[in-house]
């Protein structure tokens, strides 16, 4: 019998309902039962690390992220990964991204210390990301943030973009930056192979677990190595298709709890966590 020994979570359409929240008293009750079993609860979102310790007040030093897509990995507070891009690569994309074939295009970048916009960028826009990177910098060119470690560029445009632009990156940037679909026109570039599943297998070498004793749970497109590389993987209901065809198993939607119930599932040996199930 295979058995779960580490539960790994998307945020924003997983975790969180769509106001951005979680029944924090159902979930600490079940954080108990995870620990008492030895089971690691792990973190796994695109979102900055900053952001992403404010959910979590109680345990945050007691769990693991994979944080920003994969690019900053930590357990405990130890620091146990972060990729970076090189300089002349940002360059490259960035020329690419303001050559104005993409309208309307938004876009931050990310690095260990701190996001990072210019300043043209829309304000509007800005405020909205403020509730993603909880450390937000305004910069005149790149050089003001040479001493950071910059391993992610958050984008934003029209849907009807988004699939020339993932096209561009792939043909102009192959081995230099990956794209990856997050849903409601958000593109994310990262260093190529500096995925979630990338981040989740450090921890399980880590910690002695195999991708088959892994639980994960996702909704979007940077979900989908995670989904195919974990034992017990959920695609959430209110995901688009794609993302349920990589993975083994579906979740009720972020709305009802659907991460909550599951993991009760899998606590109580019920569903596909019945011996009888695997």
């Amino acid at each position: 019998m295979t058995t779960v020994k580490m539960v790994a979570v998307d945020m924003d359409g997983t975790f969180l309902d769509d106001k951005k929240q979680y029944n924090q008293a159902r979930f600490l009750a079940l954080y108990q039962q995870l620990t008492a079993r030895g089971i690691k609860f792990v973190v796994a979102s695109g979102n900055q690390y900053y952001q992403l310790t404010s959910f979590f007040p109680e345990i945050t030093h007691e769990i693991a992220y994979v944080a920003e897509n994969g690019a900053w990995i930590l357990d405990r507070d130890e620091k146990l990964f972060c990729g970076s891009f090189s300089r002349s690569d940002i360059d490259a994309v960035i020329d690419t991204l303001q050559n104005g074939h993409y309208p309307g295009l938004r876009y931050l970048l990310c690095g260990r210390n701190s996001a990072y916009y210019f300043d043209e960028t829309d304000e509007k826009w800005l405020a909205k990301m403020r509730h993603y990177c909880h450390r937000l910098k305004k910069i005149g060119s790149i050089d003001e943030a040479k001493d950071d470690r910059l391993f992610k560029f958050a984008l934003n445009l029209s849907d009807d973009y988004v699939e020339p632009l993932m096209a561009d990156i792939a043909r102009l940037h192959q081995g230099a930056a990956a794209a990856t679909s997050c849903g409601h026109g958000s593109v994310d570039l990262i260093v190529p192979g500096n995925h979630k599943a990338h981040g989740l297998g450090l921890l399980a070498q880590r910690w002695g677990i195999s991708h088959d004793e892994v639980l994960a749970f996702g909704d979007g497109g940077n979900d989908l190595e995670m989904l195919k590389q974990s034992g017990f993987s959920f695609a959430m209901g209110n995901a688009p298709q794609r993302v349920k065809d990589a993975a083994r198993f579906l979740a009720p939607n972020n709305n009802d709890q659907g991460v909550l119930q599951v993991i009760e599932e899998m606590l109580a040996g019920e569903g596909p966590f019945a011996e009888s199930a695997r």
